[in-house]
């Protein structure tokens, strides 16, 4: 028998097959490397249907996934909301440039008539009674959910040592080299993107999660200010750090797609409300986005830490002569000389973890999702035969927190904001007169390691200073903005630049780095996933 993700992806696309026929309007429309605008700009110019695009993009997945594992399911009605969308355009009733574009979202982010099981047996039967904040949006502009992207399990935040993707997924596999690692935890989001599998994909982060697979999979990504996008309806590790956030090829596109997902959450029952102050700081991204908005913009370049080295160190210099071209004046901060705090960002979040998912749990459906609590599902994990093989110890760790009153809680989250905020990024900005900090993401994908290899990940406990400080992780801990743009390669491998500002200045990022990219032109479409289907033939 097939494994679960590929019978429930074939499930999906024999519903969605029948319809193939349905209008003779409807012929083929290559998507790869297709621009999310361009196909918004196709279906508003009647040049092509959502029927057609939807269908190219499900060809997509079913010819080339097979050796990536990037799609868990394509939605049973996949095609039916992009005839949907076709109607409203023929009837001049379009939502907007969303309106019948497919997007595919994150398999830990709830829409109504699928499954969301971050990659888990322990939620394979949870269908949610109603979407999330950001699918709810995502139809509210018409787009098409085209399904659900692979993760790594729990979004990263369950066994110490490695675990490459989930149990329900298997294990994703990056399309510029089959051997190297996607990243995590949005691994399915990054790779779909990067081989356009859909227009464009919603991630999820926590501490790295949508920029990291957005760096190694050579694409755009944006992990917004703390909570621009509402978390409702989104399997959580902790609501201090979580969010959700758009990953494209292109930087308008990203733009697109947050215009769609940003804002408060109204929700009548559980709104998010840390989401309250977002109507206030929304504005439209597409509309800063111009190629000389690097022009006299003072950013201040930072050296020295996860990734920095002799390999990346010439790709970082010659993006940064690009930044000068562009005019942008470049202040040297050099190392900022930031600690390792990744220790302390593992106890806070442990504390989150538990309450949130407990939370979460609450509110599902009983007959559908057995483990009630976070202690009921460490007990099906050491019992269940498909879940048994991967350890559990951040979950055990979590599980020993006592509440978000404790004092080493409430000490050490308001000492990690202070380090973050007031002595780290917005140190830097304020001492050096600049904007945004620029950075190296991080360095080129590793290799694969067998599952149970001990690593050092955010779940480890380790002696302080045994990883190098990051830049990423400030961002994530002080719940500031950080964008990641292609900048080029190393070793065939792609990285990212990015740009990280102080809260509700997405608007700023993404226009400094829609000049970076529309004059550096970066991005390196991925071919060894083609040449390993190829071969299989």
């Amino acid at each position: 028998m097939l494994p679960m993700t590929r019978r429930l992806a074939c499930v999906a696309i024999a519903l969605t097959l029948p319809l193939a026929a349905c209008s003779k309007k409807d012929v083929a429309y290559n998507v790869e490397e297709v621009p999310l605008a361009q196909v918004s700009a196709d279906l508003a110019a009647k040049k092509t249907t959502s029927v057609a695009v939807t269908k190219a993009y499900i060809a997509r997945i079913k010819q080339y996934d097979a050796p990536l594992n990037s799609v868990i399911l394509i939605a049973p009605d996949a095609e039916q909301q992009a005839a949907a969308a076709d109607k409203r355009r023929a009837e001049g009733k379009a939502l907007g440039p969303l309106d019948g574009v497919p997007i595919l979202i994150k398999d830990n982010i709830d829409a109504t008539g699928m499954p969301t099981t971050a990659g888990s047996y322990v939620l394979e039967h949870n269908l949610p009674a109603k979407d999330s904040e950001v699918a709810r949006r995502l139809r509210l502009a018409g787009a098409v959910i085209l399904g659900k992207t692979n993760l790594s399990q729990w979004a990263g935040w369950r066994d110490i040592n490695s675990f490459n993707g989930s149990t329900v997924g298997k294990g994703p596999h990056n399309p510029y080299d089959l051997t190297r690692t996607p990243a995590g935890s949005s691994s399915g989001s990054g790779i779909a993107t990067a081989t356009s599998f859909a227009a464009a994909t919603i991630g999820t982060e926590t501490s790295g999660s949508i920029t990291g697979p957005s760096t190694i999979n050579g694409i755009v990504g944006l992990k917004p200010t703390i909570a621009l996008i509402s978390r409702r309806g989104i399997v959580p590790i902790g609501h201090t750090q979580d969010t959700s956030g758009p990953m494209a090829r292109s930087v308008m596109d990203a733009a697109i797609l947050l215009n769609a997902v940003a804002g408060t959450d109204t929700d009548p029952q559980t709104p998010d409300p840390d989401s309250k102050d977002a109507d206030a700081h929304k504005v439209d991204y597409t509309a800063a986005l111009k190629p000389d908005a690097l022009k006299g913009v003072r950013l201040g370049v930072v050296r020295g830490l996860r990734g920095y080295d002799e390999k990346t160190e010439p790709v970082y210099n010659a993006a940064l002569e690009v930044l000068k071209a562009q005019g942008a004046e470049l202040v040297e901060i050099g190392d900022p000389h930031w600690e390792d705090l990744s220790n302390e960002q593992r106890i806070i979040l442990s504390y989150d973890f538990k309450q949130d998912l407990n939370a979460y749990l609450a509110g599902t459906d009983p007959a559908k999702v057995k483990s009630r609590t976070l202690t009921e599902a460490i007990a099906f994990n050491t019992t269940d035969e498909r879940e048994k093989g991967h350890g559990n110890e951040v979950w055990v760790q979590s599980d020993a927190t006592t509440g978000f009153e404790a004092d080493e809680y409430k000490n050490l989250l308001a000492e990690i904001r202070r380090k973050t905020r007031d002595e780290g990024i917005d140190k830097l900005l304020k001492d050096n007169n600049v904007e945004a900090l620029v950075n190296l993401t991080g360095g080129p994908a590793a290799v694969i390691q067998p599952d149970g290899t001990k690593t050092l990940g955010a779940g480890s406990t380790h002696e302080k200073g045994a990883v190098p400080p990051s830049a990423t992780l400030y961002a994530a801990v002080a719940q500031y903005p950080h964008l990641t743009v292609p900048m080029g390669q190393v070793d065939g491998l792609p990285v990212g630049l990015s740009f990280i500002g102080t809260a509700w200045t997405e608007d700023k990022l993404l226009a400094y780095g829609y000049a970076y990219e529309q004059a550096s032109h970066k991005r390196v479409p991925p071919t060894a996933y083609k040449t390993a289907v190829a071969e299989k033939k």
